[in-house]
């Protein structure tokens, strides 16, 4: 079906904007029906010449306020009741006003219209959709020491930080191991501390990138700073990514006049591939000719099983182009929230200022603890035993695998990190929803692309399942593919 839609690209309103707004105006002026169904989000991607994550964010939010339904393997219709006429019913009664829309930002719009980086977990099912830490290996012992330690007598976690950059001892602890264990050249009044690494991309995003500005991300890349960016109003440019990293070639053809570049070089997100010395130079050498900036998120590089550790790109950089972001969401535990910039000079003043107003400062108790955690020696030893499990855990996840699928399995990224891509033959659209009814949560690559997908591509987290586990959730995706 052909759809009364236009789209204008030099519009000064986001693509998925002028979509919602189009789709919500044609069902409610009947134009499309009740019971209408709606193109397949390929199909109408293709047809509008759109990506297909324009045409996902646009239902989704059409989908949260009731205008469309969609039924597993029948795909997306117009809700058979809409709710702007239940309003308009209730307030005509009631004698409520007919129209309570509130006209949002260009941001608030497109955060709005995203949806969740991450689907909720549910309840009962073998879930490899995303890298978690393993819970049950976790050192409370330690943890518990060092909070009571931080605790203290005196109360002074109780109050307002006279530093938004965080806890100073914290600061030279990350400081310390960054120079010990990535090669970066990092000093303590370089390292900003943050609420976790999605904050620090945030933060970029806010003093860096302006309406119409030109972002290079990977392609495919981590969603959430696809849609950080985009809410800032960027003009995405999606790099391809090989076995060796993002593209320079494609960089430099695709993305002038850059302000930046956003990369996940030591394990890429979701594919983990690394990338290779040669283009860790270019991609600098990119990067000062350009003006531009690099964003280097190390989200889990601390863990490596194949061939020697993989310096950052940060340790490479002479010229103060790099914004170096980590986490501890993976190497201790999410709910912490602390992660941390390592921040060129030029940029520190307008970081901190950004953090100052954003959340004033990170828990204090918390980097009190973790501080302490980290000189004590508890944080590496930690780190050491989790390398082992996680090892042991991707070995059982490799060998299930092949005994299930044998060579109708391809994977891609399993030398680092949490989490390995599976490229499934005969993998179709229905699978993922397949494998949850048979009790097993699975993510596709699909959300992480600008254009396009891989079908039958699949992310597997593998550090929080013991090896019986992974055995039976590999077991039930083989009985679902039969």
């Amino acid at each position: 079906m052909e759809l009364p839609i236009e789209l204008d690209a030099a519009s000064g309103i986001p693509l998925h904007r002028q979509l919602y707004d189009g789709l919500r105006a044609a069902i409610l002026d009947r134009r499309l029906g009740p019971g209408t169904r709606l193109p397949s989000t390929r199909a109408l991607a293709e047809a509008l010449g759109v990506s297909r994550s324009t045409i996902t964010s646009s239902f989704a939010q059409l989908h949260s306020e009731g205008y469309l339904e969609a039924t597993t393997g029948s795909g997306t219709f117009v809700s058979l009741d809409l709710p702007d006429e239940i309003a308009g019913e209730r307030s005509h009664h009631d004698g409520g006003p007919r129209d309570a829309s509130i006209r949002l930002s260009t941001y608030g719009a497109s955060l709005a219209e995203a949806g969740p980086l991450e689907p909720p977990r549910v309840a009962g099912a073998i879930d490899f959709r995303d890298g978690r830490p393993a819970f049950d290996a976790f050192p409370f012992a330690a943890w518990r020491r060092c909070i009571a330690q931080s605790i203290g007598a005196d109360g002074a976690w109780l109050d307002y930080s006279a530093d938004p950059a965080g806890d100073p001892g914290l600061r030279e602890a990350i400081a310390a191991y960054l120079r010990r264990a990535r090669a970066v050249r990092a000093r303590a009044q370089d390292v900003v501390i943050v609420s976790g690494s999605q904050q620090a991309i945030d933060i970029i995003a806010r003093v860096l990138i302006g309406p119409g500005d030109v972002v290079a991300l990977e392609e495919p890349g981590y969603l959430g700073a696809q849609r950080t960016f985009a809410a800032v109003g960027a003009d995405l440019r999606a790099i391809p990514v090989d076995e060796d990293g993002i593209r320079i070639d494609e960089l430099e053809r695709d993305a002038a006049g850059a302000r930046l570049v956003y990369v996940t070089p030591s394990h890429q997100f979701p594919l983990g591939v690394v990338l290779s010395s040669e283009r860790r130079r270019a991609l600098l050498r990119w990067a000062e000719s350009a003006g531009a900036i690099v964003v280097e998120d190390d989200y889990d590089s601390a863990y490596r099983y194949e061939g020697r550790p993989i310096p950052a790109l940060a340790g490479l950089d002479v010229s103060g182009r790099v914004v170096y972001v980590g986490t501890f969401s993976k190497t201790m535990f999410p709910a912490l929230r602390i992660g941390y910039m390592v921040v060129p000079p030029a940029l520190h003043g307008v970081v901190l200022a950004a953090k100052a107003f954003s959340d004033r400062q990170s828990p204090i108790l918390e980097q009190r603890a973790l501080a302490t955690f980290i000189a004590e020696g508890s944080f590496e030893r930690h780190l050491r035993r989790m390398r082992v499990l996680y090892r042991a855990r991707r070995e059982a996840l490799l060998a299930a695998l092949a005994r299930a699928f044998g060579d109708d399995a391809d994977v891609i990224g399993d030398r680092a990190g949490m989490h390995l891509v599976v490229r499934l033959r005969g993998a179709d659209a229905g699978f993922t929803a397949r494998a949850l009814r048979a009790g097993v949560a699975l993510m596709s690559t699909d959300a992480h692309h600008v254009h396009g997908n891989v079908p039958g591509e699949y992310i597997f987290g593998f550090a929080e399942h013991d090896a019986a586990t992974i055995d039976e959730g590999i077991a039930r995706l083989a009985g679902v593919t039969r």
